[in-house]
């Protein structure tokens, strides 16, 4: 089951991409007019640059936490198949 379950997780995981993208630039748009620095914009500081990266990589992080575990609860509603690990494995 977990075969046919990978197309649907790429195809979902490119879309929460794009929408944790159109949420960092709406948040980004209201702390400041200008557009978010990249880590070749020269007139920038390093502590702005810092924390819109890490702003940007924190929101892709849950977006992309939320859709999946959306997807796999959605699959296994659908399958009767949970399509990872049921439990964490020990250290």
């Amino acid at each position: 089951m977990s075969v046919i379950f990978k197309p649907f997780g790429i195809v979902i995981g490119l879309l929460s991409g794009i929408a944790a993208r159109q949420i960092f630039n709406k948040i980004w748009g209201v702390i400041s007019d200008e557009e978010p620095p990249e880590a070749t914009t020269r007139n920038t500081t390093v502590p702005r640059l810092l924390f819109a990266t890490a702003m940007q990589g924190a929101i892709l992080a849950v977006t992309r936490a939320f859709v999946n575990r959306g997807l796999a609860t959605a699959w296994a509603g659908l399958t009767g198949v949970w399509p990872g690990e049921e439990h964490p494995d020990p250290e």
